[in-house]
């Protein structure tokens, strides 16, 4: 014979056994939302011409585009004409200037060198002094 439930004390209605219950039992979202006027309703969309909105969105976009690019060549162009009383000539003045602070450079770094050898000179000499002592 099959089990069967609700034969003992206090089983014969299932639903008395426990007064608890969880709040997904609960009615939730029992209202829709409906969407108001100005956030896209279906009568706006179908009047809306879309086609029309994106050539006016590319039109202004090209003209947008333009408007940065010559402006963006205004500018390029402002440092050549500021100083107009001299001629500007970069290959001459760069190459001499290098050059100059190249044999700076070099006679700076023989000129560590000399007093790191000297340094070196005199703690050798005071460590042979140490020594003999």
């Amino acid at each position: 014979e099959p089990a069967r439930g609700g034969t003992g004390k206090g089983e014969n209605d299932l639903s008395a056994l426990s007064k608890q219950y969880s709040s997904r039992d609960l009615p939730g979202h029992t209202k829709l939302k409906y969407r108001q006027s100005g956030q896209d309703t279906k009568d706006e969309i179908s009047s809306k011409d879309f086609k029309r909105d994106l050539d006016d969105k590319e039109r202004n976009s090209k003209r947008h585009r333009t408007d940065t690019a010559k402006r963006g060549r205004v500018v390029q162009e402002l440092p050549s004409t500021l100083d107009t009383d001299e001629p500007f000539d970069s290959s001459s003045d760069d190459s001499s200037s290098d050059e100059d602070d190249t044999g700076e450079l070099l006679a700076e770094l023989a000129r560590i060198k000399r007093e790191r050898a000297s340094e070196m000179q005199k703690k050798e000499k005071s460590t042979d002094c140490d020594s003999a002592l």
